[in-house]
């Protein structure tokens, strides 16, 4: 039998991680989640500039890499410019995402459509064909996507949205099950609706936004970006070996209605 090892608050220590969308919103709060768990992490943007002030602003653990996960030599040199600052590679957040349009199949710009499914789901497979092999050779790791409560129900109007990340959803499932013998687990994690910018698309400001939303959660509220972290620290570590295949719903109690 396996002995559970007790909680560590830097369980993440020795480990180097590559995040994608990690200069802002869930992706800094993950990236400052990791660094303060011990983890070296290559914090990969679209946005040079802010994975470069991130990156600055946490020191050593940190590297900035510019990374358009829709490209696939960008794709390449991200997982290389990880491995060559760190040596090895040990987990992979997908958490890149574009910006998001309202519609249904008739109204929807095929444009946005594209958009949506090549960021959300198309680069977590490109990404995805370049991180498995480093997290191989280095014995094994976790790639964790981050996926949404919408990708388990539907919500109007929202038709490339929550097709993409119920895409992310099985997607981590069959990656799951095509590398579990090189030792790589594969989830996603489904957050609820957070308190970050995202949100300002729609509401006027993150008060309203949580007063607007809050009665469709369980917790009475939405969540916060260091919540989220939390989860996908979780799924990174060895606190969740024998977690593969599988989403974590971090979304308040929304999908339990």
């Amino acid at each position: 039998m396996t002995p559970i090892s007790p909680f560590s608050p830097r369980r993440l220590a020795g480990r180097s991680i590559l995040i994608s969308g990690a200069a802002s919103a869930i992706g800094e709060a993950t990236t400052r989640r990791c660094v303060a768990e011990g983890a070296r992490v290559a914090c990969a943007d679209l946005d040079q500039g802010a994975a470069e002030r991130l990156a600055g602003e946490l020191g050593g653990q940190v590297i900035a890499v510019h990374c358009d996960v829709t490209e696939p030599h960008s794709a390449r040199e991200a997982v290389n410019a990880a491995i060559a600052a760190f040596g090895h590679l040990d987990g992979y957040v997908h958490n890149a995402a574009a910006p998001s349009r309202d519609g249904d199949v008739v109204e929807l710009d095929l444009a946005d459509w594209h958009r949506e499914i090549d960021v959300t789901l198309t680069g977590a497979f490109l990404v995805g064909k370049y991180v498995v092999p480093a997290l191989a050779k280095a014995g094994g790791g976790s790639i964790v996507l981050v996926a949404s409560q919408l990708g388990h129900v539907a919500t109007a109007r929202s038709v490339a949205y929550c097709s993409a990340k119920a895409g992310l959803i099985h997607l981590a499932r069959l990656m799951a099950v095509d590398h579990a013998a090189v030792g790589i687990r594969v989830n996603s994690l489904s957050p609820g609706a957070v308190r970050t910018a995202r949100l300002l698309q729609r509401w006027p400001d993150l008060d309203a936004a949580d007063a607007d939303l809050a009665g469709h959660y369980l917790t009475g509220r939405i969540g916060q970006p260091d919540e989220i972290a939390a989860s996908a620290a979780f799924l990174l570590s060895n606190d969740a070996s024998f977690v593969t295949g599988t989403d974590l719903l971090a979304d308040g109690g929304y999908a339990a209605r």
